[in-house]
């Protein structure tokens, strides 16, 4: 069987990065790596985990791979994750019962409907 282990975001401003996913997650920073990479794990002891890595070039095409994260309340998660430092992004979705963010650095995520309603 094969598993999903870490899902890595590239960052400019790796600090940045971390306390945005930090806060929006409920993560918690539980490693560095030998590169100044950040390892942030769920603090409800779940084994979700995403790794952040630091680099040089800054985003520039959409991305190839994004989250989709299902909140109980989706306006209010939005609001919420706005409050942050994530955006709205249109990148062409039309009309859709998802919202496309963007993080800090503008990698896109979508926050879905809650499952009761999708």
């Amino acid at each position: 069987m094969l598993e999903i282990d870490w899902v890595i975001i590239d960052c400019v401003d790796i600090d940045a990065m971390s306390t945005f996913w930090r806060r929006a997650l409920d993560f918690e920073q539980v490693w560095t790596g030998p590169s100044g990479g950040y390892l942030l794990a769920a603090k409800d002891g779940s084994q979700l985990r995403l790794g952040l890595m630091p680099c040089q070039d800054g985003k520039t095409a959409k991305n190839r791979l994004h989250l989709d994260l299902r909140p109980a309340d989706q306006q209010a998660e939005v609001r919420r994750l706005e409050g942050l430092g994530a955006r709205r992004v249109d990148i062409g979705q039309g009309d859709v019962s998802w919202v496309v963010m963007a993080d800090p650095e503008g990698n896109e995520f979508c926050v879905l409907r809650p499952r009761a309603e999708a």
